[in-house]
């Protein structure tokens, strides 16, 4: 998960930037001091934050797999949003240091290998919320980087029909382009209520937004 308060990255964190005008934004960035004043391990934890008030999304939620969690903002959020019985599972390529009630699997979520520890971390409970702020490692060539991120949200849309409950929710960041009206008509096709949400936390330059995919209660 991009925009850890201790390197300061964005979703679109490998845009060119000066030293200089990185550190002016960070320090400018109202949202990275209130990360860091509150606890958080990045700014983003604000992106989901509003996501939640405005959808509802821990209301029924009882189990919460956080795919590409790392550094874990979106793990914590979830946790604190949620009972003592509840149970939130983060899965990340990039090792994550160790959050209180968060069960973090290491590894690449379509391997079998992934899927069977994390099977057997459900034991038998159901997905209701699955959530994923992946972003790609931007090589500065639009298209490739566009179809980079087209990709990722897919594979967290085809993650979320195989685990989640009949009445489970999906949130997805996407980056609009080429190739978005499509993921959009395949949200819509998966989930009766889709939303198109661009939290007051996301850069105002950034093209990123967030689908969120629900079932009806």
């Amino acid at each position: 998960m991009p925009d850890s308060v201790t390197e300061g990255l964005s979703g679109e964190r490998n845009l060119p930037m000066s030293s200089r005008a990185w550190k002016k934004r960070q320090h400018s960035d109202p949202y990275v001091r209130r990360a860091r004043d509150e606890g958080y391990r990045a700014r983003a934890a604000y992106k989901l934050l509003e996501l939640a008030e405005k959808d509802g999304l821990f209301k029924r939620a009882g189990v919460v797999v956080d795919l590409g969690a790392a550094p874990g903002s979106w793990s914590q959020v979830a946790r604190q949003r949620l009972g003592p019985d509840a149970l939130v599972v983060a899965l990340d390529i990039l090792p994550m240091e160790p959050l209180p009630g968060v069960v973090f699997i290491q590894g690449d979520f379509r391997e079998d290998e992934v899927l069977a520890e994390l099977e057997a971390t459900l034991a038998g409970r159901q997905v209701d919320l699955v959530l994923s702020d992946m972003a790609p490692n931007l090589s500065g060539i639009g298209p490739a980087d566009q179809a980079r991120s087209i990709h990722l949200a897919e594979l967290a849309l085809e993650f979320g029909r195989e685990w989640l409950a009949p009445q489970g929710v999906c949130v997805v960041k996407v980056f609009q382009g080429e190739g978005f009206d499509g993921l959009l008509t395949r949200f819509r096709q998966s989930f009766t209520g889709v939303k198109v949400r661009k939290p007051a936390a996301s850069r105002p330059e950034s093209r990123e937004v967030y689908l969120v995919g629900a079932q009806p209660a």
